[in-house]
C-alpha cells in the first residue's frame, strides 16, 4: 500500500475545562517535534490558538510555523476530514479536540459509521487530560468527567505540581477503578513525550489486549474483597451498589474454553441494544468453537468491530475481555458471558 491510502491516524483529546488541554495543543503546534500533524480545535476552545503562531490563514484552515496545520470545527467533523484528506500530503496524523464537556463518544464512532471518514482515517486512541488538582471535586459532581475517563486509552494526570505525592496516588488508584487498561502519565503543564499521545493502537484489534494478564489478575483481586473489616474488628459490607449507581467501573472477564458462536453474538447484540448506551468501550479477545483464529474485537457504546486475527497456535484457547462503562453489573456479565461458553 502506497502510504497515500494508508489510513491516517486520528488521536482524540478529551478533558475538563482547564484541565490542560489547551496548553496540551498549543505545544503540539510550537514545539519542534518534526512531526505534521493536523490539529482540529472545536470553537469552544477555552483559549484557542494563538494567532500569534499562525502564518498564513486560509479559510478554516491555518498553517502553524512548525509545520502543523490547525483547524476549526464550526458544526461539522465529517466535512472538516473530508477538507484534510485533500491534503493528505501535508500531515501524518490528525488531533482532535473535543469540548470540556462532551462525551467523546460521537466523535470516535464517526470513525466506524461514516464510510468516507472510515476509508480515510483510522482512530488511534482517546486522550483524556484530567487535572489532578480539581478533579477530586468533579468525580462525583460531573458525569462527565467520569466518562472521560471510562473512554480513555492515555490519561495524563495533569497539574501534579499542585497536590501532594498522597493525594496524587489516590486519584490515581480512584481512576485506575474505573478505567483498569488506560496507560496513566503523570505531567506537569501538559508536558508528555508525543510518543505517548500519538500511536497508542488503543483501537488497534490485533493490540486489543495487550495487556491481557495484568488488568485481568488485578480485577480478581479487586472484588475478592466485599467484606472489609473496620479498625475495631467489625465487619461490615460494602455498599457498592447503592453508593456508586452512577459510577463508571471496568468489568474484566476471563474464561478458558471456547464460545458457542451464535449464542455470543445473540448476548452481544442483545447488551448492546439495551445497555449500549452506558458501554463506553469493550474490547476483547475470544476463542469461538470450530475456528482456530483467536477472534478481537472493540466496540464503543453500541458500535462494534471485530474480526479473526491469527491462529491460535499452541496458545490455550482462552478467552479475555473487558467492559468498561456506567452502572455495569459485574455478576450478570459474567453469568451471561460465561453461558456462552459451548
Amino acid at each position: 500500500m502506497s502510504s497515500s491510502s494508508a489510513p491516517i491516524p486520528v488521536t482524540v483529546i478529551t478533558g475538563f475545562l482547564g484541565a490542560g488541554k489547551t496548553t496540551l495543543l498549543n505545544r503540539i503546534l510550537t514545539e519542534n517535534h518534526g512531526k505534521r500533524i493536523a490539529v482540529i480545535e472545536n470553537e469552544f476552545g477555552e483559549i484557542g490558538i494563538d494567532h500569534q503562531l499562525v502564518v498564513q490563514s486560509d479559510e478554516e484552515i491555518f498553517e502553524m510555523n512548525n509545520g502543523c496545520i490547525c483547524c476549526r470545527v464550526r458544526g461539522d467533523l465529517i466535512r472538516i476530514l473530508g477538507k484534510l484528506r485533500q491534503r493528505r500530503d501535508r500531515f501524518d496524523s490528525v488531533l482532535i479536540e473535543t469540548t470540556g464537556l462532551a462525551d467523546p463518544g460521537p466523535v470516535a464512532q464517526t470513525f466506524f459509521t461514516d464510510p468516507e471518514v472510515k476509508e480515510g482515517f483510522v482512530l488511534d486512541g482517546i486522550i483524556t487530560v484530567v487535572d489532578a488538582r480539581h478533579v477530586g471535586l468533579h468525580f462525583d459532581d460531573m458525569r462527565e468527567v467520569r466518562e472521560q475517563i471510562g473512554f480513555a486509552d492515555v490519561i495524563l494526570l495533569n497539574k501534579t505540581d499542585l497536590v501532594t505525592p498522597a493525594e496524587l496516588d489516590q486519584i490515581e488508584a480512584r481512576i485506575r477503578k474505573m478505567n483498569t487498561v488506560a496507560k496513566i502519565y503523570r505531567t506537569t503543564n501538559s508536558a508528555v513525550d508525543l510518543t505517548r499521545v500519538l500511536n497508542v493502537g488503543g483501537f488497534d484489534l490485533k493490540r486489543a489486549l495487550e495487556l491481557e494478564p495484568d488488568f485481568l489478575e488485578a480485577e480478581e483481586h479487586d472484588h475478592d474483597h466485599d467484606h472489609e473489616h473496620d479498625d475495631h474488628g467489625h465487619e461490615h459490607e460494602h455498599k457498592h451498589d447503592h453508593e456508586h449507581d452512577e459510577d463508571v467501573s471496568s468489568v474484566g472477564i476471563t474464561a478458558p474454553g471456547d464460545l458457542d458462536e451464535k449464542k455470543l453474538s445473540d448476548w452481544l447484540g442483545a447488551l448492546l441494544r439495551t445497555k449500549g448506551q452506558d458501554i463506553f468501550r469493550m474490547k476483547g479477545v475470544l476463542a469461538v468453537k470450530g475456528r482456530d483464529m483467536r477472534f478481537v474485537f472493540q466496540g464503543v457504546h453500541m458500535l462494534m468491530d471485530g474480526r479473526p486475527d491469527r491462529p491460535w497456535g499452541t496458545e490455550p484457547r482462552r478467552n479475555a475481555l473487558i467492559f468498561i462503562g456506567r452502572n455495569l453489573d459485574r455478576k450478570e456479565l459474567n453469568e451471561g458471558f460465561k453461558a456462552c461458553l459451548a
